[in-house]
């Protein structure tokens, strides 16, 4: 290694490893937001089954609530089905890029059991 290389390597390195880091951050945030729509699936699809058994906007509100903490719940009869909206928003990763928020939001649809077809949480 000649005198004209030396800190040629901290140099490039003191560049690349504040990119890496970044890259490792937004790496994490997408992790997050993955598992978050996985959660916002998952209480949607309890919510629509809940409703469809004919339990109450409550008792589904409930279940939402255990799956996905943070999330809103929309309810809608389309004929003999009932269709849950849930969405929740995500924050950015560790506080760092608080611009980086995004919103996960999943549709569940369920056909209404013959017991409940007047409406969910109504006895027929």
């Amino acid at each position: 290694m000649t005198d004209d290389e030396r800190g040629a390597v901290t140099a490039e390195t003191a560049l690349a490893l504040p990119v890496l880091v970044g890259l490792t951050l937004v790496m994490v945030w997408m992790v997050a937001f993955g598992v978050g729509q996985m959660r916002t699936t998952d209480a949607a699809r309890e919510a629509a089954r809940a409703l469809a058994r004919g339990e109450s906007e409550a008792q589904a509100a409930a279940l939402v609530a255990a799956v996905d903490p943070g999330a809103t719940m929309r309810v809608r009869i389309d004929g003999d089905r009932v269709v849950v909206t849930v969405t929740r928003a995500v924050a950015g990763a560790l506080g760092v890029f608080g611009g980086l928020t995004g919103t996960t939001r999943a549709t569940a649809t369920a056909a209404l059991e013959e017991t409940t077809q007047s409406a969910p949480g109504q006895s027929p």
